[in-house]
């Protein structure tokens, strides 16, 4: 066996996720053979590792260089460059662009996360989505939180999403198109599944979902750095995060954790936001540090990121006639305050 062999046979089987031979792609990027050992090493470059598609592409490697008389093989993978990612982006089919954890999808993921519950990460994911529909981009919105899933009522969702033939039509509300496990889930029962079960209903959300053209995709993460918000780090090609936490010492000690674990699985932090920063009395115009200071700007030194905005404590005002009682008007002053971080993210993300 040589080396003009392993790579005409290994040239014919294709990267799992580009849906080309590793031939089109020039995906066999080193070729070493011990003759005397019948021992064959090949480095591969896919367009996403560390995948299950990676494994099964193993498995193709090893079968058919044994077959060819290799009594032993060694593979590594690693990832093509994202000039070689662009040559194909344009040359998707439609079933690929409908897949949102191919590389090939240009889709932005910001991803929302805490150190812990109770810091108003849902609210800040519901607004920002919207603030971001409302400066005309196209966004859809995952309730990752699967067992404290809240969007649909802070969004005052009151349809559920249609299903037709194999594809789930999310619900749009606001501007914004949202999937949530709520919608599954009848009369707010708890959700009791175990870790696999649930990797299988994020999946659903990811592929089976037709999310038609989006600009954002935000993922409201589940508080911590459990299971669950692993799961969805390691699912998805790259997103850019952001960090909630309120200004007591504390919970912006706990919240590092979220961020450092956004770093240790190589997605990109966007900032930090604190939310509750104060309360402005309406009488006085008194602002009052209800949970005291500084908990978001030595969040943001910490994770040597920045503070993207304070959102004080307050209330929508609700309106019967459209409802939605977690989401602030845009002329509202802290929905403008989310209107300038949404713009201040279009500016960083270049969409």
């Amino acid at each position: 066996m040589n080396e003009e062999t392993v790579r005409e046979l290994l040239g014919q089987l294709k990267d799992p996720f580009l849906h080309k031979t590793l031939a089109e792609t020039s995906g066999i990027t080193g070729v070493t053979i011990k003759p005397e050992k019948k021992h064959v090493s090949v480095k591969i470059a896919i367009a996403k590792i560390n995948t299950a598609e990676q494994m099964g592409l193993q498995t193709k490697v090893v079968d058919a260089l044994k077959g060819a008389g290799a009594d032993s093989v060694g593979i590594r993978f690693e990832e093509l460059s994202a000039e070689v990612l662009e040559q194909f982006r344009g040359k998707v089919t439609e079933s690929e662009a409908q897949d949102l954890l191919s590389p090939l999808n240009d889709v932005e993921f910001i991803s929302i996360a805490s150190g812990k519950g109770g810091v108003g990460k849902s609210t800040v994911s519901v607004n920002l989505a919207v603030a971001l529909a409302r400066l005309g981009k196209k966004v859809g919105l995952i309730d990752a939180d699967i067992y404290g899933f809240s969007v649909p009522d802070m969004m005052g969702v009151t349809d559920l999403p249609v299903v037709r033939g194999d594809r789930i039509i999310p619900v749009e509300r606001l501007g914004v198109k949202v999937i949530s496990m709520g919608f599954f889930v009848e009369d707010n029962a708890p959700v009791v599944w175990r870790g696999p079960m649930l990797g299988k209903a994020l999946d659903q959300f990811f592929r089976d979902v037709e999310w038609g053209d989006l600009d954002y995709l935000f993922l409201d993460l589940p508080p911590g750095t459990g299971d669950v918000a692993l799961d969805i780090h390691q699912m998805i090609p790259t997103s850019k995060e952001i960090v909630v936490t309120t200004p007591h010492p504390t919970a912006a000690f706990v919240a590092a954790r979220a961020g450092a674990m956004a770093l240790q699985t190589d997605h990109e932090l966007l900032g930090v936001i604190e939310n509750m920063s104060w309360f402005e009395s309406k009488t006085s115009g008194k602002r009052e540090f209800v949970f005291g200071q500084g908990g978001g700007v030595k969040l943001a030194e910490e994770l040597r990121t920045e503070l993207l905005g304070q959102i004080p404590l307050g209330q929508p005002d609700w309106d019967e006639e459209d409802f939605a009682p977690s989401v602030y008007a845009e002329d509202h002053p802290i929905g403008k305050i989310y209107m300038g971080i949404a713009e201040n993210i279009i500016e960083k993300t270049a969409k």
